[in-house]
């Protein structure tokens, strides 16, 4: 999907993440919306706040939960530029959100069409539809380039 075809809200996810890469974080953006407007962002910042849990989802979570004064995001759409970790996929099903759009996929740490496939497990309380590769390239490309000049 080109650039010019992606729908704002991971347009603005794809922001975040180069803003991310920026402050020297991984280059993670997400972002939460309902009924189409956005009401949290966050990008990936467990280095600026020395919080292994701040990845760029659950920040946008817990932004989204105040926002709206509850923990149930049942009504919410989460659109993040990388394949979320264990972690925040249990995030996003405490969170109830009801779909999750994400740019590329992450063979190593991912852990929705990857590792543990959270959603998948028989435990799992809740299942959001997910779409992948939405904005995929242009999220992988800042991921490479991030870790090759770390390299």
């Amino acid at each position: 999907m080109s650039s010019w075809t992606l729908p704002q809200p991971m347009k603005r996810a794809l922001d975040l993440a180069e803003a991310s890469a920026a402050t020297g974080e991984v280059p993670v953006g997400a972002v939460i919306t309902r009924g189409g407007e956005i009401i949290a962002e966050a990008h990936n910042a467990p280095r600026e706040t020395c919080d292994p849990t701040a990845h760029a989802e659950v920040l946008a979570i817990r932004r989204a939960a105040e926002a709206l004064g509850q923990e149930r995001l049942t009504d919410c759409e989460l659109w993040v530029t990388l394949e979320p970790c264990a972690m925040c996929a249990g995030a996003i099903v405490h969170a109830r959100l009801g779909k999750v759009y994400y740019g590329a996929s992450d063979p190593k740490g991912g852990a929705v069409e990857h590792g543990a496939r959270v959603f998948e497990q028989e435990q799992c309380l809740h299942r959001p539809e997910v779409y992948s590769g939405m904005g995929e390239a242009k999220a992988a490309e800042l991921l490479r380039a991030f870790f090759s000049a770390r390299r």
